[in-house]
């Protein structure tokens, strides 16, 4: 089998013959090393090498080349090596660049010049990068096909899903010849008429068909996640360590728990992210000047935690957390439980349901919570309305703006400034085809087999508008309902911890130990809240993360004087 690739491209010859000098004493014996002195070269090469179906494992540019800088040759490099790690080299003065670069083609390192001596500075990075690079599935898959009809709920929610958790698929309508194609093939008449080789009965989309052309109807999101390589099965009974939850705090806990070598999983209902996940662009993140999506930031989370050993469980429901003298177990709908010495509660919050009439009757037909991301693209040209003045309705409505004709924000409010970062609002205000609706409220809905009309409410009266498609983003509201009498929660169902539970100077309930609850820990001994579900939280990402690696930390101190 031929040796793996490592590419190096610099326009400077000496700089260019040093670097792949440097490479080749070190991995020499087990990587074939391809210099390039030009981008164009570079390019050339990288082509000729996908065409021989050599594997590339890292490449390394310079961004100061003439016609094609780093940046730009590494872009097109990963669409034909998307799994190669990318690593740009640059000057002090292009460190801007490079950061930038972290947000354009996902880099994964960037370096200083010069990098002397090459065994401190140089050789522990590319071993990094070559280590992450082996132990990266890199199989080829074929393609997944969903066939759906445009306005049907489960259609959506299976698009969703499979968006949120990065499973590339091909979305092929109904009545379009090729869905027609599979559906004849799997058997099924999604007109009903039972023509030749089909059932009688109509088709339950959508249809699933994986890359080894197993058929799935309308399935689950356990099978649907079951057949696109998910994991949904826990690897053992017990651990260390259950997070329940995987949005930004969930994740945290599970990277930093993981990296302090605690046997740590994390179990998640949809998709790991959580509300932020469905984020369009996150700009006031720490160390992403140019912003990030909400996916991008997840799925780095999500391959952070699995590096360091945690197990990520997908589309599995909490249902209970019970005190089994020092184990904490957690059950789950189908019937199977797991067990640690420690839980972290980190299930976040969920958009707040309208309630005006209508609505709820297109719910995945034309009303979409959250989710701007996943139906943007069919917004093209059309007029779209926005419910909510936070930053997540603010970001929803940035992104929409690049795909709809008009994007119309409804805000009960008489402004912005309450709820929405200062630099959202001015963004908004620069755009010019978003539209602010203040002191306005949708207040019914109407359509045929998906929504058609909105009947809003604002200082001028009622008023009946014409729309396919209504963003809620408002409001939040906890998942904790399954936690019944077990753990202590304010009148709006957010986990009291900490100090707060001692408020009134009164001890938790069925608190069995003499010490107080550490601060981010509940009534339960053992068990933590972290991010959006504790209640008086910062209901920001940055500080979801922090309090995930708070509760880890608490974690170890429980685990210690246990």
């Amino acid at each position: 089998m031929d040796k793996p690739v490592i590419m190096t491209v610099d326009d400077d010859p000496g700089v260019s013959r040093s670097v792949a000098r440097d490479l080749r004493r070190r991995y020499g014996h087990s990587y074939r090393i391809v210099r390039a002195d030009t981008a164009a070269e570079g390019i050339e090469s990288v082509r000729e090498m996908r065409l021989r179906g050599d594997d590339v494992a890292a490449i390394l540019a310079d961004y100061r080349m003439p016609q094609m800088n780093g940046v730009e040759f590494l872009e097109q490099a990963m669409d034909l090596y998307p799994y190669a790690r990318r690593v740009l080299l640059t000057a002090y003065a292009d460190t801007d660049a490079a950061i930038q670069a972290i947000n354009v083609v996902d880099l994964d390192h960037y370096m200083l010049k010069p990098w002397d001596p090459p065994e401190e500075k140089f050789y522990p990075v590319l071993d990094a990068q070559l280590d992450a690079w082996q132990r990266t599935d890199r199989r080829t898959t074929g393609e997944l096909r969903v066939v759906g009809a445009r306005w049907s709920a489960r259609s959506y929610e299976v698009r969703d899903f499979l968006a949120r958790n990065h499973v590339p698929y091909r979305w092929l309508l109904a009545d379009d010849p090729e869905g027609e194609q599979l559906l004849a093939a799997a058997g099924m008449d999604v007109t009903g008429t039972g023509g030749p080789g089909t059932d009688a009965a109509p088709a339950t989309l959508p249809l699933v068909v994986t890359a080894e052309g197993a058929v799935l109807t309308a399935p689950s999101t356990a099978e649907l996640a079951a057949a696109v390589g998910l994991s949904t099965a826990p690897a053992t009974g017990f651990y260390d360590l259950i997070v329940i939850g995987g949005g930004p705090g969930g994740l945290g806990a599970a990277v930093y728990g993981a990296s302090e070598g605690l046997r740590t999983v994390l179990v998640e209902q949809h998709a790991s992210g959580g509300q932020a996940g469905q984020s369009s662009r996150i700009e006031n993140y720490l160390g992403f000047p140019d912003g990030v999506s909400g996916s991008q930031l997840a799925d780095r989370a999500r391959r952070q935690a699995l590096k360091f050993g945690a197990e990520l469980l997908t589309a599995r429901t909490v249902t209970s957390l019970e005190v089994k003298g020092q184990a904490r177990v957690v059950g789950f709908a189908d019937g199977g439980s797991i067990a640690a010495h420690t839980v972290i509660l980190a299930t976040g919050v969920s958009y707040r349901r309208l309630t005006a009439p209508g609505l709820d009757d297109f719910i995945g037909a034309g009303v979409y919570y959250g989710a701007a991301v996943t139906e943007a693209p069919d917004c093209r040209d059309s007029e779209v309305y926005v419910v909510g003045a936070a930053n997540s309705a603010g970001q929803g409505a940035v992104y929409l703006s690049g795909y709809a004709s008009t994007v119309h924000m409804i805000v009960r409010s008489d402004g912005l400034e309450r709820s929405m970062s200062h630099y959202l609002i001015e963004q908004i205000a620069r755009i010019p085809n978003i539209v602010v609706h203040t002191e306005t409220e949708v207040v019914g809905a109407a359509g045929g087999d998906h929504l058609e009309r909105l009947t809003l409410k604002g200082p001028e009266g009622e008023r009946t508008v014409e729309t396919e498609r209504l963003f809620v983003f408002i409001g939040a509201e906890p998942f904790t309902d399954w936690l019944g009498d077990t753990v202590e929660r304010d009148e709006r169902g957010f986990i009291l911890t900490g100090p707060d539970l001692t408020a009134a100077e009164d001890r938790p309930r069925n608190w069995p130990l003499r010490r107080e609850p550490y601060h981010l820990e509940t009534n339960v001994p053992g068990v933590f809240a972290a991010g959006d579900v504790r209640a008086d939280s910062i209901k920001r990402v940055a500080s979801a993360v922090g309090e995930g690696a708070m509760a880890v930390a608490l974690v170890h101190r429980y685990l210690e004087k246990a």
